[in-house]
């Protein structure tokens, strides 16, 4: 039996929390699931893309990183919990979802998380903006991904944000694949550019600033020894990765 535990309208459109039992689920369109959460252990993260997101953790140990686009906060109650002193900047546009991950996601409240309501677009133009290793884009609203995110002075805006040695990741849908100005963007600004199609058609993008040369078997390693800790196996999603243009 599936339970609405929310649902109200902005100038957005709607926002509808459900309850299966098991999980929590962040709704923005009928028949769509932007957000879940294993109430037992929020930190899981349930999706296959965030888990592909996550990724970025082969290449860098974070200390600080900057979310675009919060939905019901699973990616930030994810690093809260795996990465010990890891500083949390999250933008979200609507005051409601902000509200809404505290209340039904278990979203942390911690001196290491700053969540700020605002166009993701318009922070990045902030220039006061501190360097980041990672910034993380998962722009999404009820009928698919925020073109914002495609936009080539978006990608460089990010770029910007991040440290010498920094990643972006983004979170983008297969159409993507062949968006030549996207592309372009990626290959202007990053010098390690790999992705994942997952099995729901999510094409994530991991892009480094610098390049990584770690061999295929260290990469293994590494993902078999965080799959313990982060609960679910990333070696899947280091399997499906690809150069970009592969």
């Amino acid at each position: 039996m599936i339970q609405t535990l929310h649902h109200s309208d902005d100038e957005f459109g709607s926002i509808t929390v459900l309850d299966d039992g098991e999980c929590r689920i962040l709704a923005f369109a009928p028949n769509d699931e932007q957000s879940r959460c294993l109430k037992a252990t929020p930190h899981v993260l349930q999706y296959e893309y965030t888990q592909a997101m996550l990724l970025v953790l082969l290449f860098c140990q974070p200390k600080r990183v900057l979310i675009l686009g919060l939905g019901g906060g699973s990616l930030v109650t994810a690093l809260h919990r795996h990465i010990p002193g890891i500083h949390i900047t999250a933008v979200e546009l609507r005051a409601t979802v902000i509200e809404l991950a505290h209340r039904y996601f278990q979203m942390p409240r911690s001196k290491r998380l700053q969540i700020i309501q605002q166009d993701a677009d318009d922070f990045l133009n902030s220039n006061e903006l501190r360097k980041v290793d990672v910034v993380f884009a998962d722009l999404y609203h009820g009928d698919g991904v925020d073109q914002v995110q495609l936009r080539t002075d978006f990608i460089a805006r990010c770029a910007d944000a991040l440290k010498e040695d920094g990643w972006l990741v983004l979170n983008c849908w297969t159409e993507h694949r062949e968006d030549p100005l996207l592309r372009d963007a990626l290959r202007l600004h990053f010098a390690d550019i790999r992705t994942v199609l997952t099995g729901s058609k999510n094409w994530v993008i991991l892009a480094g600033k610098v390049p990584d040369f770690q061999t295929t078997r260290s990469l293994k390693d590494t993902a078999e020894r965080l799959t313990a800790s982060l609960g679910f196996p990333l070696m899947r999603s280091l399997m499906r990765s690809r150069a970009l243009g592969e």
